[in-house]
């Protein structure tokens, strides 16, 4: 029974960590300064305005921000909302970068602020060609098969 524990706490019990690029699991850390950045990205586009042409009347979702492991990058995942030409706003990102790092820096106290690299959202889209696929009425015909069957898939 010894075994089973590890520093007071069973194995397995605690909470998968997301993946990073190269496979490891983020650390707590990571987690905690990417959603820092990502509730003062937004509150930044809420609340101010952008001289830039290209980022002047567009409404910008923050969905994700990814950490490095030294914290010193952060890429920053964003959907224009009503679509949009995304490489113009990810042209007007990568322009206004030190501004929106300055005011962060205002926001988030950190020993070192992170460059920020921004990357279209595209997990949306995504998500959207698979509920596309499955409503196909093919799809459809095979799932109904597979649960009538008593073979396993």
């Amino acid at each position: 029974m010894a075994g089973d524990f590890q520093d007071g706490r069973a194995r397995g019990s605690g909470r998968r960590r997301a993946a990073s690029v190269d496979g490891r699991p983020r650390s707590q850390r990571q987690l905690r300064v990417g959603e820092e950045l990502r509730h003062a990205l937004s509150e930044i586009f809420l609340r101010e305005g952008f001289r830039d042409p290209d980022l002047e009347s567009v409404n910008l979702t923050v969905t994700e921000v990814r950490s490095s492991p030294d914290l010193r990058n952060a890429t920053v995942f964003v959907s224009p909302l009503g679509g949009g030409e995304a490489a113009r706003i990810l042209a007007g990102l990568k322009r206004a970068a030190p501004y929106l790092r300055s005011e962060v820096a205002r926001r988030v106290h950190l020993k070192y602020l992170p460059r920020f690299d921004f990357k279209l959202d595209e997990s949306f889209d995504e998500a959207a060609r698979i509920d596309a696929a499955l409503e196909d009425k093919r799809v459809k015909r095979d799932l109904i098969q597979s649960e009538d069957s008593d073979e396993p898939v």
